[in-house]
């Protein structure tokens, strides 16, 4: 195992045509992760503070359940991530932090 990567043991889904559960799930995630990209373009648009609280709370629901979606994915080993060194940790903040002063500067 790759001691960069964090995952569960993989669940085995069926092979072929059909479409299995991890399939399902994959588009699921795909779904609601447009759904709230898209709530959040309607939150900063949105004139009216009914319609403003309306987007927000749909959003927050979407941005949950994209949430408890990947989750399930991740305890099923169908998500597998990679462990940041620290090196490119520290570039990274570096880099932020000088685009912070920039913008402020």
């Amino acid at each position: 195992m790759n001691n960069n990567q964090i995952k569960n043991p993989k669940v085995e889904t069926s092979k072929g045509v059909n479409l299995n559960e991890k399939d399902y799930l994959n588009s699921l995630l795909s779904c609601l992760k447009e759904m709230v990209k898209n709530y959040a373009i309607s939150l900063t648009e949105a004139s009216n503070e009914t319609l403003y609280e309306e987007y927000k709370n749909m959003f927050l629901e979407y941005s949950s359940l994209q949430r408890e979606v990947y989750e399930l994915m991740f305890r099923k080993g169908w998500y597998v991530l990679e462990k940041a060194e620290d090196e490119k940790i520290m570039t990274k903040h570096q880099c932020l932090n000088q685009e912070f002063t920039d913008l402020n500067g």
